[in-house]
């Protein structure tokens, strides 16, 4: 075994460096203290001044850390529990996930400029509103017992999360952004042909830019806003995900250096690689809730929790094939046991096997021309005929305009325990697979009619979510939206104004009553067209149901582009 001993606070720091023969602790704190005296965080009041009249005496600590390259680190931080409870928001916004695929889509869309940046000490870039103040301790030198008061959001106030946010939104107000209603983490603002919008996505400190010219924004944050950045340039790698053009031009977006990581955590937990001779996340049918094996012990739970917690956010990152997998080991968390173990290390085995796996941007409009226009006449029903009610406070629409797709399924008794169903679905922006969902659903259905129709107004809801969020994006949403759905009972029912539901889900299914009408009424509206395709070419399957890999290759294949050959199978 080998790595690095971790000091518990500056006194051990240098403990470890008289032991180790080296400095590498001590210049790292130097290295801290330095920037902390560069940005002025704190206002020196002189030794044994007493702490002023409305402020608090709090304490702060280093906290020591080695990066992945060997790079040893410090940071100061405060210990903000000290201080009184803020009645308002404390945090920085994140850009979803979610957010950050639909800017990447529409800068490939209407050709503008990924950039990626990271601006460095963030939080030390604003002021705070807090009144506190320390007595400086050993890490501070010749300070050493001066009394200071703490004038910027240093880490670990409650509000240093929100000061920051404040000051980065005022920059981007000054140039001309506005945030996204819908995403609030996306800023926004016309080009200056006015063909199309910018964007700038938000994580706290990581920033995404989709721009005609992302360098002369750059330029801005560094001289006029004196923010310092680093690893500035075109986008390659953000928030744990890698981006390559393949060899025809297209963006893709993969997972494979984090998988790489999950490797490294894999190895040091278990002592060995995960074993690749799999094809599938799970066994064909499996059901992880009927398994009597024993209950795994502390350390068992530790790892498997840990492991549950990287696949998902792997699934956040793309991996949609690993979905329906990952939400029901989720399941066992709080009791796995040696069988779940199990079934974590083969998804993390299938992880790695096709970790080349990437959702490809894919832009061009899909063609829908023979899809037959709304037959029947909804004008007499009970929904009337209305249109859909566009958001009155959106910004007028630019650049080119996306067609969505959507693949609904649902799976029934996917839990035998419980008897719920599984709901699966995937939404597309033109070619691209923009966000997904698996879920168990919250009633118990006893037939497939149910369930089916409990997933429908599932999808329907997330449509109506996808569409006013494109719309506050700036979007111009190419007529209606296009659901597909291998139940041709509820295809039929959702889509015929005399359909008539039985009665027996009036009286003891209010939950399907009330599903029945949601999708009817948005059918009504011309929002969606749901049409019925074979089960075959529902690409849903995928997150609803444990699948096999001949099964579900061909609808994988063309959500998800692989490159490069797989790993070796190990024994």
């Amino acid at each position: 075994m080998y790595g690095f001993e971790i000091p518990k606070d500056y006194k051990d720091a240098l403990r470890l460096g008289k032991l180790h023969g080296n400095t590498k602790w001590q210049d790292a704190t130097k290295v801290k203290m330095d920037q902390l005296a560069d940005y002025k965080v704190f206002i020196d009041l002189g030794r044994g001044t007493p702490i002023p009249k409305g402020y608090q005496k709090i304490r702060v600590h280093l906290v020591y850390a080695c990066k992945h390259d060997g790079r040893h680190k410090a940071r100061l931080v405060a210990d903000g529990h000290l201080t009184d409870v803020p009645l308002d928001s404390v945090y920085s916004g994140v850009v979803s996930i979610r957010g950050l695929k639909m800017m990447i889509f529409l800068a490939e869309l209407n050709g503008l400029e990924l950039w990626a940046t990271d601006i460095g000490n963030a939080y030390l870039e604003a002021y705070t509103k807090e009144k506190v103040a320390i007595i400086a301790g050993p890490e501070f030198g010749p300070l050493q017992g001066h009394t200071l008061i703490v004038s910027r959001a240093l880490y670990g106030l409650r509000l240093s999360g929100k000061m920051w946010h404040q000051r980065f939104s005022a920059c981007l107000e000054e140039e001309g952004f506005f945030p996204c209603k819908a995403e609030p983490d996306i800023w926004m603002r016309p080009t200056t042909d006015g063909s199309s919008y910018e964007y700038v996505g938000v994580y706290v400190d990581d920033l995404a830019m989709a721009m005609k010219d992302p360098q002369a924004f750059v330029d801005k944050l560094i001289k006029v806003y004196k923010f310092k950045l680093k690893g500035t340039g075109p986008l390659e790698f953000h928030l744990g995900c890698d981006f390559y053009r393949d060899k025809h031009g297209v963006l893709c977006m993969h997972p494979k250096k984090y998988i790489d990581r999950m490797v490294d955590s894999y190895q040091r937990m278990f002592g060995q690689r995960p074993k690749t001779n799999v094809w599938s996340p799970l066994e064909k049918g499996d059901h992880p809730e009927c398994d009597t094996s024993e209950l795994l012990d502390s350390e068992g739970v530790t790892q498997y929790q840990s492991l549950v917690g990287q696949f998902q956010w792997a699934v956040s990152l793309g991996r949609l094939d690993v979905t329906t997998a990952v939400m029901t080991l989720s399941s066992f968390r709080s009791a796995p046991r040696v069988g779940h173990l199990n079934r974590a290390k083969r998804v993390c085995g299938y992880l790695v096997k096709f970790k080349e796996a990437c959702i490809r941007f894919r832009t061009g409009l899909p063609d829908y021309s023979d899809v037959p226009e709304p037959a029947f006449d909804w004008a007499d029903s009970v929904y009337g005929c209305p249109t859909e009610e566009i958001p009155r406070d959106a910004p007028p629409p630019l650049g080119l305009a996306v067609i969505l797709t959507h693949y609904v399924d649902a799976n029934l008794y996917h839990c035998l325990l419980t008897g719920r169903s599984v709901t699966g679905i995937i939404h597309m922006m033109n070619g691209t697979p923009i966000d997904f969902f698996s879920k168990k659903q919250s009633t118990v259905e006893t037939a497939t009619y149910g369930s089916e129709f409990v997933a429908a107004r599932t999808c329907v809801e997330q449509i109506m979510d996808l569409r006013q969020t494109l719309r506050y994006l700036g979007v111009p949403v190419k007529g209606r939206s296009y659901m597909f759905g291998d139940n041709e009972s509820v295809v039929n029912s959702s889509s015929r104004p005399e359909a008539k539901l039985h009665k027996r889900h009036v009286l003891h299914k209010r939950h399907v009553a009330l599903s029945f009408h949601r999708v009817r009424e948005e059918v009504a509206f011309n929002m969606l067209s749901f049409i019925h395709i074979d089960s075959v070419l529902n690409p849903a399957d995928i997150l609803s149901k444990h699948w096999g890999h001949q099964q579900i290759w061909p609808l994988l294949r063309t959500l998800m582009f692989w490159s490069g050959d797989t790993a070796d199978q190990e024994e």
